[in-house]
């Protein structure tokens, strides 16, 4: 059975002389693990869709439990992401971290929604790489079910919480004084929160639509990325590429 449908690609492993096995966030059946025969020979006609990153048109032959790519016709290659090695290596951990929380077979358009937004605005938007990163965890931690409650504090209920900080473990927000668990917490500031309250709150289609001063913008990029750590329950070897990376071009 042919299948035409839509997808992104996520992982790329080469596998045999010629062929790849590839990890696909598909529009109509969520994430798929993919055979493309003979991508890696030359003039390939689905050398470029067969590609971390492509997001494509596809024909999927259905044998089985198997799917095989057909035919691809390549949409967006993201091809700003792929000339700059920093927004490459964050918009690989980017696939890495939606591939980690999608689910075999089950759509899921907002996810595939995220990660495309997520890699135009790498590509097109001329934003601050650390003000995407932030968006984009925060953002998916809300797609995949762990989205904090970052209305008030959670033990006195102030709206606006003195030196607020996000508990890590809990996914709540809570003023210094207050205290809350031991599952560790990341402070915050005014606008450090109201932007974070922006992704998670706010118009997904304005996800990127906010600006900070680097102080605050620090704050929310730890804050994200620590939550993001502690509530997935595991590293990922793009973001510490990413770090030594960015930590070596300082």
């Amino acid at each position: 059975m042919h299948v035409k449908t839509q997808g992104l690609v996520l992982r790329e492993t080469n596998y045999k002389e010629a062929d790849k096995i590839l990890t696909v966030l598909t529009r109509e059946g969520g994430k798929r693990t993919v055979k493309a025969r003979g991508c890696r020979r030359k003039n390939s006609p689905l050398a470029a869709s067969a590609q971390l990153l492509a997001w494509s048109d596809m024909t999927l032959f259905a044998y089985r439990d198997r799917l095989t790519l057909n035919e691809a016709e390549a949409l967006e290659l993201f091809w700003g992401v792929r000339a700059d090695v920093e927004k490459l290596a964050l918009a690989s951990y980017f696939a890495e971290v939606t591939e980690a929380v999608a689910e075999e077979g089950r759509p899921d358009p907002a996810l595939l929604s995220l990660a495309l937004n997520s890699l135009y605005a790498l590509d097109k938007l001329q934003r601050p790489l650390p003000l995407v990163k932030a968006a984009f965890e925060l953002k998916l931690l809300c797609v995949a079910g762990y989205e904090p409650l970052l209305d008030a504090c959670a033990v006195c209920g102030r709206a606006n919480p003195q030196e607020p900080r996000l508990d890590l473990a809990e996914g709540v927000l809570h003023c210094a004084a207050c205290g809350l668990g031991d599952g560790g917490s990341r402070s915050l500031d005014a606008a450090s929160l109201a932007a974070m309250r922006h992704v998670v709150y706010g118009d997904p289609k304005r996800l990127f639509s906010f600006a900070l001063e680097e102080a605050a913008l620090g704050r929310m990029a730890a804050a994200c990325e620590d939550f993001l750590l502690k509530q997935l329950d595991r590293g990922f070897a793009t973001l510490d590429f990413y770090r030594r990376l960015t930590a070596y071009g300082a």
